[in-house]
């Protein structure tokens, strides 16, 4: 099991035969991503062809899904042209679109988002790494050979640190890792994944990375008190970030007391999640919750 991407997913790339496009949809080709095609409408009805596959290009996502039953689009393109893309990408239907553009006007995004949702269609992005089923799928940029596939699901702000952690728990792996970006608006929220992953019967434990600026991690706390009973373990990026400074992402800023590391944690440990001042201590938590969670349930099984 997973979420939002299986091996069963069907994925267009919007922008595919730009550089940056062509480079990842051969690293998704090479993790196993069923690439189904591309979209330009300036080279439809070519072929693109990768090692040993060749893509079609398609003038839309409309014919894409039409030709090939897709049901995931991966965008890859410039920011002036991404709400376009992505409010063509859900005028045709598509579940599932995943905007990794970074530089994106906010009213853009705002209005993309909004737009998408009314019509069914989910954004992760944007300004994102992508989602990973390791062993199954892989849309967007996330390296797909540092983890293996697991029981771990991952829901993070920072695209680096969504690695780092993969990384660090390559020995147990992970069900689901989503990037879900770090601009000041997302399509996908920590709230919506941490729904997502605690309904997926293969998900063990959940990991939340998030950051300084705005409050969605002391909303992610609100609903793990009320909904979620697997354990989660988190890690705030930003325990040293100077008040007033952006760092690294659009919405990571502190204004006074508001969107500090400090506050996220203890918004976090007053709900029981037990949270890291760096990665690799984080990832010690990760290994200390699964096996007091294993023991627990070794206890029932022999009771």
């Amino acid at each position: 099991m997973a979420i939002y991407l299986t091996k069963e997913s069907k994925v267009l790339v919007q922008g595919m035969t730009g550089g940056e496009g062509m480079k990842h949809t051969r690293r998704m080709l090479a993790a196993g991503t069923n690439i189904v095609g591309g979209v330009n409408p300036r080279k439809a009805g070519r072929t693109v062809d990768f090692d040993d596959r060749g893509v079609p290009v398609f003038g839309s996502v409309a014919d894409g899904m039409r030709s090939t039953g897709a049901d995931v689009t991966v965008v890859f393109v410039p920011p002036a042209f991404a709400k376009a893309a992505v409010t063509e990408a859900a005028d045709a239907g598509i579940g599932l679109a995943v905007v990794i553009t970074e530089g994106i006007p906010v009213r853009d995004s705002v209005a993309f988002t909004a737009y998408a949702r009314s019509k069914g269609t989910r954004i992760i992005g944007p300004n994102c790494p992508g989602l990973i089923t390791p062993g199954q799928a892989n849309a967007g940029i996330i390296p797909a050979d540092i983890t293996k596939p697991g029981r771990i699901g991952l829901v993070s702000k920072s695209g680096t640190l969504t690695y780092q952690l993969m990384y660090e728990l390559r020995d147990i792996g992970f069900s689901t890792c989503v990037g879900i970006g770090g601009d000041p608006v997302v399509g996908t929220s920590h709230i919506d994944c941490l729904a997502a992953f605690q309904e997926d019967p293969d998900t063990e434990l959940v990991v939340l990375i998030g950051e300084i600026g705005g409050d969605a991690e002391e909303r992610a706390a609100a609903y793990i008190r009320d909904h979620v009973t697997k354990p989660v373990v988190g890690y705030i990026a930003g325990f040293t970030a100077p008040e007033g400074r952006t760092m690294g992402h659009a919405g990571a800023i502190v204004s006074g007391s508001s969107g500090t590391a400090a506050a996220k944690k203890e918004a976090l440990e007053a709900v029981g999640v037990r949270v890291g001042r760096t990665p690799t201590e984080t990832a010690l938590l990760v290994l200390d919750r699964l096996e007091g969670v294993r023991e627990a349930a070794r206890d029932v099984t022999h009771s």
